[in-house]
């Protein structure tokens, strides 16, 4: 599939759920392989990604399944979402007492 990457610019991205994760502002190119390698992410939404203190991700473009009005990617569970759930529940308890 050939693109032009300036089409990818500003281009919302949602996982397969339906998740929105956030619009593409740079394109990272693998200049020996001639391909892209990934997207560029920033105002990532947390609901999608837990990217902590960072301003933004870089999307592998291998997780890309189709590029049209917007861009699916895989849906990726979101890390540390069980820790902060156990945390959650011991402060509860905590307060609790």
């Amino acid at each position: 599939m050939e693109i032009e990457l300036s089409s990818l610019y500003g281009q919302d991205i949602y996982t397969d759920r339906g998740v929105y994760v956030g619009k593409v502002e740079d394109v990272s190119v693998d200049i020996k392989e001639r391909r892209i390698s990934g997207l560029a992410v920033r105002n990532i939404n947390p609901n999608a990604f837990d990217v902590g203190n960072k301003r933004g991700v870089i999307i592998p473009y291998r997780w890309v399944i189709a590029i049209g009005d917007i861009i699916l990617i895989k849906h990726v569970k979101k890390k540390g979402r069980r820790e902060r759930g156990k945390e959650g529940e011991g402060r509860e308890s905590e307060e609790k007492k």
